[in-house]
């Protein structure tokens, strides 16, 4: 018995308690601060071993021969974030235009995430034919350089003869009858969810009637496809919730959410995206926010947009608009009811709405979202599971990505501070990790 334990040994196949067999071309990272994603308390002098891109040990004192050592000795990993609700190809400067929609454009936007630590996004509901063609698919299995991407494909609002030039491939039922067509078609591009809109963006617009939406929750679980819903008010929310809605894709602005509400949602499971960034940006350019001269925040900027955005007609323009005063309530009741729902033990996934305009920005907003989400309450240790975990979790990719747990994808990021300490440390990227190879320097240094 004991020849043959040696013999397993020597094989490989089996390895004493901090030991683990040779690994050519596998890489060990020593000495490092690990934070999983999964909630747990923060790992010092932990190392990681990677092989063929995944994790295969995390643990201390891990020794391993053929393996190249990097030695982590004051620095924290963190997995890579996933932001579940961003747009991408569309804008380009200061415009934001079907016209823009190129595969170049599209792997530039894809690389910006990557170089802020964004390892995936979800891109709900303004895509188009371009990336069903094989360009999806390339990126979800690592083919082409940036972030993955996955797709809510063409999402459905109410009908509009004069849609925006990215809007316009739009599903726009008149009836509930016209659904079933619709949902086939969208259907036919495998989308990770269907989104819908609900929502009369402060009385300016048709709100999608609820003999509709209903007929759009039912036709998507006909065909095993989740449903997200852009809403704004409280009474949306329960109603939708109570049709089957899978995940709320923004914050509830206009009042607080009550027990009935939150009890409805933890019932049946329901995703809550906040996108509390996205509400801020609506009136912060009318003063001078503090990250407004921040580099790792000029960086993600398009050309012409901080010189759109620090341009005082811009400030007045902001201050004077009728919204001015709405958008801050709405920010600050957002605010409000993360973390009531967050406290409720509803899922909440990190997502931005980055990217569909070009005041909210790629990359940058991410980071910033993290921030606010503790500003709202949460701790940092729970704003990291919303913007990994739970955000792989939204997108049903959490078998393989959003903790750094064995077996998974070596996705991450090595931060020179620890953002226990101070969320705002995740923007302190010394390099993004990708499938156990780095593929950035962060966006100050590539």
């Amino acid at each position: 018995m004991k020849k043959l334990l040696l013999l397993f040994q020597m094989a490989g196949l089996l390895c004493p308690a901090g030991l683990v067999a040779q690994n050519t071309g596998s890489v060990l990272l020593k000495n490092a601060t690990v934070i999983d994603g999964t909630g747990s308390a923060a790992r010092t002098h932990t190392d990681i071993l990677i092989t063929d891109g995944q994790i295969a040990a995390i643990q201390k004192g891990i020794k391993t021969e053929g393996a190249r050592e990097i030695d982590l000795s004051g620095k924290t990993v963190i997995p890579s974030l996933i932001c579940a609700h961003a747009h991408v190809g569309t804008l380009k400067g200061t415009t934001s235009s079907a016209d823009n929609y190129t595969r170049e454009n599209l792997l530039r936007h894809l690389k910006k995430y990557e170089d802020y630590g964004v390892s995936a996004v979800l891109a709900m509901g303004t895509d188009r034919p371009l990336i069903f063609n094989g360009f999806i698919d390339s990126t979800q299995a690592g083919l082409l350089p940036g972030a993955r991407l996955y797709s809510a494909g063409y999402g459905f609002n109410t009908p509009d003869p004069n849609p925006g030039s990215w809007m316009n491939l739009l599903q726009r039922p008149n009836t509930p009858e016209d659904v079933p067509a619709m949902m086939e078609k969208v259907a036919a591009v495998k989308p990770t969810v269907v989104k819908i809109w609900v929502d009369d963006h402060g009385g300016n617009a048709q709100k999608m009637k609820p003999e509709v939406y209903q007929a759009i929750i039912r036709e998507a679980h006909k065909r095993n496809i989740r449903v997200a819903a852009h809403l704004f008010y409280v009474e949306d929310a329960r109603k939708l919730t109570e049709a089957g809605i899978d995940i709320i894709a923004h914050s509830i602005r206009d009042k607080e959410v009550d027990q009935d509400l939150l009890t409805k949602m933890k019932q049946k499971n329901v995703t809550y995206i906040p996108t509390l960034s996205l509400d801020e940006y609506q009136f912060a350019y009318a003063g001078s926010p503090d990250w407004i001269n921040d580099a790792f925040f000029k960086a993600s900027l398009e050309p012409g947009v901080f010189e759109m955005i620090t341009d005082k007609a811009y400030a007045e323009k902001i201050r004077n608009s009728p919204d001015y005063h709405r958008n801050m309530s709405a920010f600050n009741t957002a605010m409000i009811n993360l973390k009531k729902i967050h406290h409720a033990g509803i899922q909440v996934a990190l997502g931005t709405d980055s990217g569909a305009f070009p005041i909210r920005t790629q990359g940058f907003t991410e980071h910033l979202e993290l921030e606010l989400m503790v500003k709202a309450g949460l701790t940092p240790a729970q704003a990291i599971v919303v913007g990994t975990r739970n955000a792989a979790t939204a997108l049903r990719i959490d078998n393989e990505k959003g903790t750094l747990e064995k077996g998974k994808k070596a996705d991450f990021l090595i931060l020179s501070a620890n953002p226990f300490d101070d969320i705002r440390n995740t923007r302190k990227i010394e390099s993004v990790w990708k499938e156990g190879k780095e593929v950035s320097k962060g966006p100050l240094k590539n």
